[in-house]
């Protein structure tokens, strides 16, 4: 599957026990996401419209209204990198 450079990059802050949180309007549309690393910091490659890509693709997905986080599709969509600490 072809994903993106930043695609990857919130994938494999995903695959690590990050989560996206969202903000929708009175519409219940959603309009802001936050992309959170396991270490609670934000992700800032993470747009609405890379948001809205992985979700319509099946790699991230929300269960019992919670925040998004990866699928097992998406772990195997993202690939191996290196965790400069």
């Amino acid at each position: 599957m072809n994903v993106s450079k930043y695609e990857q990059r919130v994938l494999h802050a995903l695959a690590q026990g990050g989560r996206i949180t969202f903000e929708k309007d009175d519409r219940g549309k959603i309009v802001e996401v936050l992309c959170f690393n396991r270490e609670g910091w934000v992700l800032s490659d993470c747009t609405l419209g890379i948001f809205q890509k992985l979700r319509r693709r099946g790699l991230i997905a929300s269960r019992e209204s919670g925040p998004y986080q990866i699928t097992r599709l998406g772990l195997g969509a993202v690939r191996a990198q290196l965790d400069n600490r």
